[in-house]
């Protein structure tokens, strides 16, 4: 189980109750901590690990918890520790690749309120927001959202909008972005660097919106997944640099490594059509059809052009499923 640590946000950076207009001690203690643990034999055990540490937002009085997905991608045990030290084990409701997020449920009492949710539609570049990790204000720390923009993944993975906020927390996955009124607005993903005119890259944290679980919260909750014709899936890990598509890596046995895709290979064209970006080579890859349509690729290796077949195939068939209780 996971413990707050002795670790703490410097107290310049902590917010204050006399500084927000909500009851903040109450809104941070809807943050719990997060211990995942993933058979060795999962598919995402070799890049994710086995073990996996963050945290979850209470959102239902009944002890629903939103966290990022990956913690809990595969996982067959997992605990829950709320501020005060009280755990209890829980099971995985369901994740969705779309957006990342996941949703588990607890199993014992918490005794943890659910925040409000916001609208991180609402949020502006340089609001002030709070960035929460369990462990109330010494785990709490004061940011401003930096930018609102696309972000793509190498994993397949296109946000239209993601959040980003500085100066970075430490403990981001799972962690709660609090908005300006005390409402949930988004869910820590990651650790990204943010360039900036006239000085060195900043860090930042990457932000899930939480306006993207309203159309997905019911079919998690019904089916431990979103509803509608998944997604084609490739395994491939592509990488964006100096202007080109570069494959990085790829999944064993997956679509793109059966289809002969080499790391070192270039995308230049998705079905027929260049490709000048991660995120338009993704969506031109889902435009093609669901999953199982052949997805042409056109790459370049080692000064050739070559046209392959990629049969897509659903992602999460790789994966070990949830047991829905």
């Amino acid at each position: 189980m996971t413990e707050p640590g002795n670790w703490e946000v410097p107290s310049a950076v902590q917010p204050k109750a006399e500084e927000v207009v909500f009851d903040l001690d109450k809104t941070l203690a809807s943050v719990v901590s997060l211990r995942a643990e993933i058979p060795e034999d999962a598919f995402t055990a070799g890049i994710l690990g086995t073990e996996r540490e963050g945290n979850g937002v209470v959102i239902g009085d009944g002890g629903l918890v939103l966290t990022i997905g990956y913690l809990i991608t595969e996982a067959d045990s997992v605990w829950l520790v709320s501020e005060q030290g009280t755990a209890a084990p829980a099971h995985v409701v369901g994740y969705d690749q779309s957006t990342g997020l996941g949703l588990v449920q607890a199993l014992g009492r918490l005794d943890v309120p659910a925040i409000a949710l916001g609208a991180s539609g609402e949020l502006t570049v340089g609001d002030e927001v709070i960035v929460a990790a369990q462990g109330g204000r010494r785990h709490a720390l004061k940011a401003r959202v930096m930018a609102k923009r696309e972000f793509a993944g190498y994993w397949e993975y296109v946000l239209d909008e993601a959040i980003f906020t500085a100066p970075a927390h430490p403990n981001w996955s799972g962690a709660a972005l609090i908005g300006p009124d005390g409402g949930l607005r988004g869910i820590g993903s990651l650790l990204v660097q943010e360039a900036r005119a006239g000085g060195p890259p900043r860090d930042c944290n990457m932000f899930v919106p939480i306006d993207l679980l309203d159309a997905i919260r019911d079919d998690l909750l019904k089916f431990g997944k979103a509803g509608g014709p998944p997604r084609p899936w490739l395994g491939m890990y592509t990488a964006e640099a100096e202007g080109k598509l570069h494959v990085a890596g790829l999944a064993k046995d997956a679509p793109a490594d059966l289809a002969n895709v080499r790391v070192g290979d270039i995308v230049l064209e998705v079905g027929g059509a260049p490709v000048a970006g991660l995120a338009e080579m993704f969506r031109r890859i889902w435009a093609l059809g669901p999953a199982g349509t052949v997805i042409p690729l056109t790459v370049a290796r080692e000064g050739e052009e070559l046209s392959l077949r990629v049969h897509s195939a659903d992602r999460s068939n790789f994966l070990k499923s949830p047991e829905l209780q």
